[in-house]
């Protein structure tokens, strides 16, 4: 079981019209990773106000890991961060520390907009390389948050598709995100009207498809992942909320 944020968090934006700000400093989720009804692990997202080289940002941490006995198959210790412009919702500086079954990885990238250079240390290996990227660039943690604060679910059809760049490690590549309608989802906190989204992603290493991946968030302002189902190449993989605070708007549950 890999990339417990990634897999959280991979949900030119003309389809989408600003909203009111889907997020802000104290929310938090919980997420019990699970094939079928064995819990592999948890993994958990939250935003916090601080300050980056004196802008106001927005601190976004992510944190997932096994328990039990998965952590003896494949013992998973994930620490994503982003920290993002409260007004223009592009990122300063992510952050990849991660350790999934021995492939570890501790990478800090700090995006020069003026300069559209960014620079990335590798602090395992000692390197720092100056790679240049887009202005619009997204990482893997802010290109969800800004998908939050920008979908409209009350313009998108369904087939709609968004573009968008994304910038991980030393490359940037196209990630695409097709909305497969609405539906109404059952949960643990009742039936919650959803936007349906289908995030096309890299075959091979991981995932079964370019399209295996798809993801569930609430269909109001504040856009909450509910649920993310992905085929992967050792089997179904979800990835269900169980517990969240410091929501912004109102949470709509459907009253029979």
């Amino acid at each position: 079981m890999k990339k417990l944020i990634l897999l959280i968090c991979l949900v030119s934006t003309s389809a989408f019209h600003a909203q009111k700000k889907a997020f802000g400093d104290g929310e938090w989720f919980k997420f019990r990773v699970h094939y079928g009804f064995v819990t592999a692990g948890y993994a958990t997202l939250e935003v916090n106000d601080a300050v980056l080289n004196g802008k106001e940002v927005y601190h976004i941490k992510g944190e997932g890991k096994t328990i039990g006995m998965s952590k003896w198959f494949f013992k998973v210790e994930d620490d994503y961060q982003s920290y993002i412009d409260k007004e223009k919702d592009v990122p300063y500086r992510f952050i990849r520390k991660i350790d999934e079954g021995g492939y570890t990885k501790d990478i800090q990238i700090d995006f020069n907009r003026g300069t559209g250079v960014a620079l990335v240390h590798n602090k395992e290996k000692g390197t720092k390389d100056f790679v240049t990227f887009s202005q619009d660039a997204q990482d893997m943690v802010s290109a969800f948050y800004f998908l939050r604060n920008h979908i409209d679910g009350t313009t998108l059809k369904e087939g709609d598709t968004v573009d968008m760049d994304m910038f991980f490690d030393k490359e940037s590549f196209r990630f695409r995100l097709k909305f497969l309608g609405k539906e109404v989802l059952r949960t643990r906190f009742g039936k919650i009207n959803t936007l349906k989204f289908r995030p096309y992603v890299e075959a091979g290493r991981v995932f079964k498809e370019k399209e295996s991946l798809t993801v569930w968030v609430t269909d109001d302002d504040n856009k909450i992942p509910l649920l993310i189902k992905a085929e992967l190449a050792v089997g179904s993989l979800k990835a269900t909320l169980t517990e969240f605070k410091g929501l912004q708007h109102s949470f709509k549950i459907i009253v029979d």
